[in-house]
């Protein structure tokens, strides 16, 4: 890729650009703002996913931004990551809370809330989870690390190793599925790697030698049964156990992790997080982690530099643009955008005085996918002339037809 395009596809410039998102030193570094246009794409990805993993046996719960200190300290959150999260908020009853740095405890309490039997297992929570870390100003960069983000976390717990392996992989294959309706592709796009620890690191690492290496070794079987290149790499894991990491590079070539799934040695020790077996004693459960598509803002900055920000049109932020060609056609162009608004499509009309050449190239600066050119024809038969960004002219349709095909493309995620 060279360098003009690389800076054509850079997600900060676009993000300008298409005014998806923008910063704030008021509001603070790494805390991005995001416009109407932005909070559309996002909205669509947040949808699909939780719809998707409704589908799949999750059930999506909701927990708090901020818990006690005492939660992430009982975790091992606080003593392992306490240099990137944000300092604790003492209240003038000396309690201390902080802001979250990641969901897995307020789910393990959750657990906890009642008790558990042998026959309800896997029992997987699910959460579009606003986190808060604080990254290194040196650190930050655009959407792809930032302060404050959301995750589309899961905690999965299990009543046995063997669940625990079957539901790697089906956390395994709910990424690809969603990878393959992003249109990211393994291989090009991402690649797999697994992240181990470190032994002989025991202030890093949980200690548990047998409990590492038998952990190592289910995911690189997992990884070696679906037959997928990865490579393995030391001192990448989280403390509480061994990963497989989705990664993704920018159009710099610099890498980050864009989804996980993690297998947890310390939590069901730490939580005491048991359950009632077929014989009546109680047993401890066993944990995976992971993250179907991430944090949405990292993921939202290699959608953008993938597409150069020309999204397909399920993730437009705009997916239709009404060009009238002079004043006497506007009623009748406030009446298609009426009829495309009640379809649920993202429309919007330029009534303005521009000549339509000038209205055309705003339509393809900022990558709308089609645009509707209404003329007198058009009046007077009802009917709309269709364009789109690739396939330039596509002809003329009437607005029912326009409408439905549109649906479905939509409904497709084409």
């Amino acid at each position: 890729m060279s360098e003009h395009e690389m800076n054509e596809r850079d997600h900060k410039k676009l993000g300008r650009e298409l005014d998806l998102f923008t910063f704030s030193d008021v509001v603070g570094k790494g805390l991005p703002l995001w416009t109407a246009r932005g909070a559309a794409i996002r909205r669509e990805i947040e949808r699909f996913i939780q719809d998707e993993e409704i589908k799949r046996g999750y059930s999506h719960v909701m927990t708090p931004d901020i818990a006690k200190l005492g939660l992430y300290e009982k975790s091992g959150h606080y003593p392992h990551y306490k240099d990137s999260m944000y300092p604790p908020l003492t209240t003038e009853e000396g309690e201390s809370f902080m802001l979250r740095p990641m969901t897995c405890p307020h789910h393990f309490e959750l657990y906890l809330s009642k008790p558990h039997s042998y026959r309800e297992f896997p029992i997987r929570y699910a959460e579009l989870a606003k986190l808060y870390r604080y990254e290194q100003s040196g650190e930050l960069m655009g959407l792809q690390r930032v302060r404050g983000f959301c995750l589309s976390d899961a905690h999965i717990i299990c009543s046995s190793e063997e669940q625990a392996v079957e539901e790697v992989h089906k956390a395994l294959d709910l990424i690809e599925y969603a990878n393959g309706v992003l249109g990211l592709q393994m291989g090009k796009d991402y690649t797999y790697r697994l992240s181990q620890g470190d032994r002989a690191n025991t202030e890093k690492y949980f200690k548990d030698d047998a409990g590492w290496e038998k952990a190592e070794s289910l995911l690189r079987e997992a990884m070696q049964k679906r037959g997928v290149p990865f490579v393995e790499a030391k001192d990448e894991a989280a403390f509480y156990g061994p990963k497989i990491d989705i990664q993704m590079k920018n159009v710099n070539g610099k890498e980050d992790t864009a989804f996980t799934v993690q297998y947890d040695l310390s939590s069901p020790i730490k939580f005491d997080l048991t359950f009632t077996g077929d014989d009546g004693k109680q047993h401890r459960t066993y944990i995976v982690h992971r993250s179907s598509i991430g944090s949405i803002e990292r993921t939202m900055a290699f959608l953008i530099e993938k597409y150069a920000g020309a999204f397909p049109l399920w993730l437009s932020p705009e997916q239709v643009r009404i060009l009238p060609i002079s004043e006497k056609h506007v009623e009748y162009a406030n009446e298609v955008k009426r009829v495309l608004n009640e379809a649920g499509i993202r429309v919007e009309l330029d009534a303005s005085n521009e000549s339509l050449g000038k209205k055309v190239r705003s339509v393809k600066t900022e990558k709308v996918p089609y645009w509707l050119v209404l003329g007198d024809q058009e009046v007077s038969t009802e009917t709309v002339t269709v364009e789109h960004r690739e396939k330039g002219k596509v002809g003329s349709a009437t607005l029912q037809e326009f409408a439905v095909s549109l649906k479905e493309e939509i409904r497709t995620r084409a």
